[in-house]
């Protein structure tokens, strides 16, 4: 775990000495608005009714996977990796069972979970080893799993999607590497766009960088993404999710280098708000869709602090 912090935090850390002192000192961030007791932050904003009007969205039928094919290739921050085994003696060609000559394949995977297309937990990041609520590292964090804020407890998300365009508002795509966006580019792509982000919503960037990146296994270590304030604007309007097509979501290099993932604290530890990283969006961009239908079932391993997933868009 600590070596897993030091890899995510090593773009930064360097130059923030009183980082941890400065933002411990900022209390104000909890309770939560959803109850000092809450541990699932802004799902509290979904609804059925918001699910049923997100289902009138749908047209055409024509579904898009947001999710990358997580492989040994996958770049990851280390020493994050993926590995699979198909369980099965020599070339499983072995004598079939019965007379109907059953045969098949188990597989193993080994694996870090925060690796590819991804949601982060509200136990991924915290201030000053404080986490969403205020909740202490020492009161949920084990060796075994977290036994608060585990991935296995977020409920389906399924709700409308909004994909705002980046590449439009800034005219390049990608979008340059440490752009940072924020409410007022935020507001422009959403005008662009036709819509009006409401509560309950998932938002995704579409900023060019995964298609720039294209089949590299290196990380991408550098992105355009989301800024401190537009990541406010967008949790003060109750969305539940933010997503783009970038490792991080947010800037690298960070807005103020002596604050890294600040975004990240912002969203997860201040406002409950869910993070999905390298989401597969080229594809909706290039459709030109705006809203669509969003369906997320999170796998339900207990414990687990993010989650490899393959969201669904239909529009």
């Amino acid at each position: 775990m600590k070596s897993i912090c030091l890899a995510l935090g090593a773009v930064a850390l360097s130059a923030a000495p009183s980082f941890a002192q400065e933002t411990a000192s900022e209390a104000d961030w909890y309770p939560s608005e959803y109850g000092a007791d809450d541990r699932l932050g802004a799902v509290a904003n979904l609804s059925e009714e918001k699910t049923a009007a997100a289902a009138r969205l749908i047209q055409t039928g024509k579904t898009y996977a947001l999710g990358q094919i997580t492989s040994r290739d996958t770049p990851a921050y280390a020493p994050r990796r993926y590995d699979v085994y198909v369980m099965q003696p020599s070339d499983g060609s072995g004598t079939p069972l019965g007379e109907n000559k059953a045969v098949g394949n188990d597989d193993l995977v080994q694996t870090f979970v925060g690796i590819g297309s991804q949601i982060d937990g509200l136990g991924h990041m915290g201030i000053d080893h404080l986490y969403y609520n205020g909740v202490h590292v020492s009161e949920f964090v084990t060796p075994a799993g977290l036994t608060q804020m585990g991935t296995q407890d977020i409920p389906p998300i399924v709700t409308r999607g909004i994909l705002l365009d980046m590449t439009a508002v800034f005219g390049e795509s990608p979008v340059p590497d440490g752009t940072a966006f924020n409410r007022p580019e935020i507001e422009q792509a959403a005008e662009r766009a036709g819509v009006t982000i409401e509560k309950g919503d998932v938002v995704l960037f579409h900023t060019g960088a995964m298609e720039a990146h294209g089949d590299s296994t290196e990380l991408m270590a550098t992105h355009p993404g989301l800024g401190v304030e537009g990541a406010t604007y967008l949790a003060d309007l109750g969305v539940v999710a933010i997503g783009a097509d970038s490792t991080a979501l947010e800037a690298i290099p960070f807005e103020n280098p002596a604050r890294p993932f600040e975004v990240h604290q912002t969203l997860l530890a201040k406002r409950g708000v869910y993070i999905l990283e390298n989401m597969v969006t080229s594809e909706l961009a290039a459709d030109g869709a705006t809203e669509f239908f969003f369906s997320l079932g999170i796998p339900r391993l207990n414990g687990t602090v993010q989650a490899i997933i393959n969201p669904v868009a239909i529009r």
